[in-house]
């Protein structure tokens, strides 16, 4: 009798291992492909009143994922935020993981239908190659790209001053962001301006500094495996314990929004970290 107690209580736990096996299976797969939106609402003293309320998506790092086919469930998640603007903050494609040939121009084309679109470069675009051919495919569904540039952009009346600068990764004698951010003193006196740059880690040591109100990054994935009371675990350089992956920081008078991000480079994954969709909604202070 106690051998077939002994054998009874066996199959028991190597069924409940087998089940913790399955349910961690789809868990750390619902982690990676169940998209949340989440919603920030930055206040900001100096923002031109009329721009009280502008609501805008921030997408980063897809790194060539499809969520659904055609991307439509990322599609329909990002019309339903209502958004006025979409900002594409780098990473579109990956150079570790295939990039389907119509990958871009498709998602430029659906997400430019549904509000106007800015987008900047990642160090995967750098990295994979044929960057002017990927701006340019982009270009012609409607994208505005934003290589070391900067747009004017009006609403109730009221005009700020959008930036994009390209990832480090880029050509070896482009703009540098104090460059860029010099011109914009020069040509606007002294604007609320934003700006759009890939690497949330350059942040509080260098973007910080230029003067820009809010500037508008991804990069960090979140610190890929997301635990409490930590800004992530690892970052996308493997260092452990990063800053500056997700959400509203603050410092040298100007203020940072960092996406998650949506997709994976390579064969990293998340976890305690959806995929994001991020709606900003800009508030006067």
């Amino acid at each position: 009798m106690a051998r077939h107690s002994k054998r009874r209580h066996g199959g028991r736990t190597a069924l409940a291992l087998l089940v913790l096996a399955v349910l961690a299976v789809f868990f750390v797969r619902w982690s990676n492909t169940a998209l949340q939106v989440s919603s920030f609402s930055p206040v900001l003293p100096d923002l031109p009143q009329g721009f009280d309320g502008c609501r805008i998506v921030v997408l980063g790092d897809l790194h060539s994922t499809y969520f659904g086919q055609e991307n439509q469930q990322l599609l329909e998640t990002v019309r339903a935020q209502n958004p006025e603007y979409i900002f594409l903050v780098g990473d579109l494609v990956d150079a570790f993981r295939d990039i389907p040939e119509d990958y871009p121009s498709e998602t430029a084309q659906a997400l430019s239908s549904i509000a106007p679109t800015y987008y900047v470069t990642g160090n995967h675009e750098w990295a994979a190659g044929d960057v002017p051919e990927l701006k340019g495919a982009l270009e012609a569904q409607g994208v505005t790209v934003l290589s070391n540039q900067f747009v004017a952009l009006e609403r109730n009346g009221n005009t700020l001053v959008l930036a994009g600068i390209d990832d480090p990764n880029g050509y070896a004698d482009q703009k540098s962001p104090e460059t860029v951010a010099a011109e914009v003193y020069a040509q606007y006196g002294d604007p609320f301006w934003m700006l759009l740059a890939h690497r949330n880690d350059h942040f509080p040591e260098q973007y910080s500094r230029l003067g820009a109100d809010l500037v508008i990054s991804g990069h960090g994935h979140g610190g890929l495996i997301r635990l409490p009371f930590t800004d992530g675990l690892v970052s996308t350089d493997r260092t452990f314990f990063p800053s500056y992956t997700a959400g509203l920081y603050e410092e040298n008078g100007s203020m940072l929004f960092v996406t998650r991000g949506l997709g994976n480079t390579g064969n990293s994954f998340r976890l305690f970290n959806r995929p994001e969709v991020a709606v900003v909604t800009l508030r006067r202070g």
